[in-house]
């Protein structure tokens, strides 16, 4: 028997209801403004140097980003990240490591794959095919993630028996592809051979996508992050930039 989806306000939505807002910051490379939950802080550390800060709780001075790595690296090497984050930090005297980019990206790679671990042992998260497939056919499946190397038969026969499970057969709805291979996934599980992954709670969908959907972005590996039930506004998730102007009762900042 199919589990009834629960649909929920989203995060967004709840903090409206309680008059408040999401913090927000400006890019430093392309001027626009995003929740600072999408885009990457890059922190001034005591020695001079920018590094990337991708949980955001460095201490210190930051700036924040909101670009993928190709538009990073062509800002880098044209100065205009520099410019940026001198007028962001009210500071000229810090370096940028020549490898940024690859920094970042690995920040982005090891937290979402923590936060799948986390799940896992939280017992958010079902492996192999066969119990997914049974749970997604009963509705119980909020997020479909695929090993980069799985294959299409199977991420086609597990996708099936999702949109059969939310009512949303001919959607054609895939679940994501996570852009590592099934070694990589099942090193950060703990777990042999993790090819599929079904999340199973909404706000554990939530909590991966708010990593992964940075990481896909960041990367150039957006495979509709948005492909999922959960209890997140589907509408923004891992689309990185928003080009808009601020609320104007929103606080926003360059760097803090």
């Amino acid at each position: 028997m199919r589990t009834p989806r629960n649909d929920q306000l989203s995060q967004t939505d709840r903090a409206g209801k309680r008059g408040q807002h999401a913090p927000e910051r400006r890019c430093v490379v392309a001027g626009d403004v995003a929740p600072a939950g999408r885009l990457v802080r890059l922190a001034l550390g005591p020695d001079g140097a920018i590094a990337p800060d991708v949980l955001g709780k460095a201490p210190g001075r930051g700036a924040w980003i909101g670009v993928d790595r190709d538009a990073l690296e062509a800002a880098q090497a044209k100065g205009k990240l520099k410019g940026g984050l001198a007028r962001a930090l009210q500071d000229s005297a810090f370096t940028i490591p020549d490898d940024l980019g690859a920094r970042i990206e690995a920040q982005l790679a090891r937290a979402t794959l923590d936060r799948l671990g986390l799940e896992a042992r939280g017992g958010m998260l079902i492996l192999g095919s066969e119990r997914i497939e049974d749970a997604a056919r009963r509705g119980q499946v909020r997020l479909l993630l695929h090993a980069q190397d799985a294959g299409e038969d199977g991420r086609k026969k597990l996708a099936q028996a999702w949109r059969v499970g939310e009512d949303h057969e001919g959607s054609g709805r895939e679940g994501t592809v996570l852009p590592v291979d099934r070694y990589t996934l099942s090193m950060a599980l703990g777990r042999e051979n993790a090819v599929h992954l079904g999340v199973t709670d909404a706000r554990a969908a939530d909590r991966v996508l708010a990593h992964l959907s940075r990481w896909q972005f960041f990367t150039g590996w957006f495979r509709d992050a948005a492909n999922r039930v959960s209890d997140q506004d589907s509408r923004t998730a891992g689309n990185g930039m928003a080009s808009r102007e601020p609320d104007t009762d929103s606080p926003v900042s360059d760097a803090y």
